[in-house]
């Protein structure tokens, strides 16, 4: 173990990469903030017709496909918390 590890740094060094990652992502999909925010707000109305949805734990992303072939996706972890 090096002195670095012992305070942090890869930690830091592994966080900015996926910062830096997560940017990229954002770019080429080319989709900005504003209509990712409209996106995920008409997810919660509709979905929140048929099932109550704790939207505090509510996440929306854009996401590299596991494939990585430089196309993405968005992705929704909608936790349910009551049928109605």
């Amino acid at each position: 173990m090096g002195i670095f590890d012992f305070f942090g740094k890869n930690n830091s060094k592994e966080t900015a990469k996926d910062r830096l990652k997560l940017v990229l992502i954002h770019d080429r999909a080319m989709i900005p903030a504003s209509v990712m925010e409209k996106m995920r707000d008409e997810i919660i109305a509709t979905i929140s017709k048929y099932v109550e949805i704790d939207k505090n734990e509510f996440n929306f992303e854009i996401s590299p496909l596991e494939n990585n072939d430089r196309r993405t996706a968005i992705i929704a972890n909608i936790p349910i918390k009551n049928t109605k």
